[in-house]
């Protein structure tokens, strides 16, 4: 009997066949072994170090894989546990690479034989909300910023993600990291949430990215309402400390949201312990002070920008801020650079149709008969050419901005799970591990062309392959399509997975 228009039916399969539609997602199980990812969590998470059923690492690993396979909330782990080929690879691996002594205490945690291959949504629920502290709830007030201290077990999955950000260095060593602070807003229609300056309801994750390795080193998770830059300075410091060692040099990048005195301040005069002296790009606030300094620059000063952008402009601005507070900048303390970049509006405005600037996103001024530009500035302490260090500096916005893209829309961090403040911090945060996880597998697993892809392009040729698990002499086998295009790429993955398990290069 037909069941639709087309002449063809569906039928559920009657026995235990085995049949996957995630057939490479257990490429980046490989990975998670090989980085030792599942001897990190223990070391850093307490929370199901005694007792019965599922262990933190096999939580934290359930939440990674679910992320990567496009789950985006907790009750789709339903959706993963019914892939029945999945499950019996995850069931078979539960205890690999434990000792003898570590297996016995993980089947000790069972009543009964376990037979679910990823935690159950209600598991779930009961672990995050156990990285929520009441207390600070209770300290705050209305109409104040206020983000809650983290609680120990969140501090411990950023442990995690300092030591697995330690295994991509070692394999892919980088002696700088350039550093870029950005916030970004998770809307949600939760009660508990508050209002953003944007005016809808949504939390405000602040996220200190490095660009070189394409992870993210530390976000600290905030309200809708906590501004951009509040308490920026102690969100980075605590970033520099994720950094590995052979690290030898940093570099900041960020938008007006670094133009605050201790910020800039903390960079320029050297008040990192390990880095001393950090070089920073960062957006300049165009206050009319600023546009009296740009008033002054004679005509002949501004520079073309890019050629790919006609009519951008840039000079340099002699402009010395109160907040400097020298007498003598260029003896007494820190060099500041301050440059402007102007673009014409790009539609002439009819007389009596003025735009008042209040009306406006972004800042403007008047330039004698030239008419009306928009005008931003930035400011420095690099001594490089002035176009070249905006196109450096405009990069942020190429990089970070892709990263939250692909945090909300392609892994789970645009849909929070919870009421609870801390429950919602640490789903972002083992979101943000998955993140880190997929960028290690592009980089240092799969190379070429791979690196650049987004993981929606990647899940669709590599991890949502159809696949039959079998058992054969004690061998776990994955059957893949005869013809299919990626399997030699799996193959390859594999072999290169292999290759990292070897001590990093002292």
């Amino acid at each position: 009997m037909p069941q639709g228009v087309l002449p063809f039916q569906y039928q559920e399969e009657k026995r235990a066949s085995g049949l996957t539609g995630l057939a490479g997602l257990p490429t980046y199980l490989d990975l998670i072994h090989a980085s030792g990812l599942p001897k990190m969590i223990p070391h850093w998470l307490r929370i199901r170090r005694d007792g019965q059923g599922w262990s933190d690492a096999g939580v934290i690993i359930s939440l990674v894989l679910l992320n990567l396979a496009g789950g985006d909330c907790v009750d789709d782990l339903n959706v993963l546990e019914a892939d029945e080929g999945l499950r019996r690879m995850l069931l078979r691996f539960r205890f690999q690479g434990m000792s003898r002594k570590e297996r016995r205490a993980e089947e000790r945690r069972w009543r009964k034989e376990g037979r679910r291959g990823v935690v159950s949504a209600s598991a779930t629920f009961r672990y995050l909300a156990a990285f929520h502290n009441e207390e600070e709830e209770n300290k705050r007030q209305a109409g104040q910023a206020f983000i809650p201290e983290p609680t120990q077990a969140l501090q411990g999955l950023w442990g995690v993600q300092r030591d697995f950000i330690a295994f991509v260095q070692g394999r892919n060593p980088q002696p700088e990291a350039t550093v870029d602070l950005d916030a970004t807003l998770v809307e949600t229609s939760k009660e508990e949430a508050l209002w953003s300056y944007k005016g809808y309801k949504a939390y405000q994750p602040l996220n200190v990215y490095w660009h070189e390795q394409d992870l993210v080193l530390f976000s600290e998770f905030r309200d809708g309402n906590v501004p951009c830059g509040y308490r920026q300075t102690e969100v980075l410091d605590q970033a520099l400390g994720q950094l590995p060692e052979g690290v030898q040099r940093v570099y900041v990048r960020t938008d007006t949201q670094g133009y605050e005195q201790e910020f800039l301040r903390y960079l320029a005069e050297g008040k990192n312990e390990r880095f001393g002296r950090i070089e920073f790009a960062v957006g300049a606030d165009v206050t009319e002070a600023f546009r009296e300094a740009v008033a002054e620059v004679e005509e002949k000063e501004w520079s073309e920008l890019d050629p790919n952008h006609p009519g951008q402009q840039w000079a340099e601005v002699c402009f010395v801020p109160k907040w400097v507070g020298h007498k003598k900048p260029q003896e007494d303390g820190p060099k500041y650079r301050f440059l402007a970049i102007r673009e014409p509006l790009a539609q002439p405005e009819l007389p009596g149709l003025e735009t008042k600037q209040e009306e406006l996103p972004f800042p403007t001024m008047e330039f004698g008969g030239k008419g009306r530009y928009k005008l931003f500035g930035v400011v420095t302490n690099r001594e490089l050419a002035g176009d070249e260090l905006i196109r450096w500096h405009r990069q942020r916005c190429g990089a970070s901005e892709m990263a939250h893209s692909v945090m909300k829309e392609e892994l789970a961090g645009g849909k929070l799970p919870s009421k609870l403040f801390g429950a919602n911090a640490a789903w972002w945060a083992i979101m943000l591990l998955a993140y880190n996880l997929h960028s290690a597998m592009k980089r240092l697993v799969l190379g070429g062309k791979w690196v650049t892809k987004r993981l929606k392009a990647i899940r669709y040729a590599i991890i949502c392959l159809a696949g039959r698990v079998l058992e054969h002499g004690r061998q776990l086998i994955v059957r893949l399509a005869g013809s299919h295009p990626s399997n030699e790429l799996l193959y390859r993955a594999r072999a290169r997975i292999l290759e990292l398990m070897d001590p990093a290069p002292g």
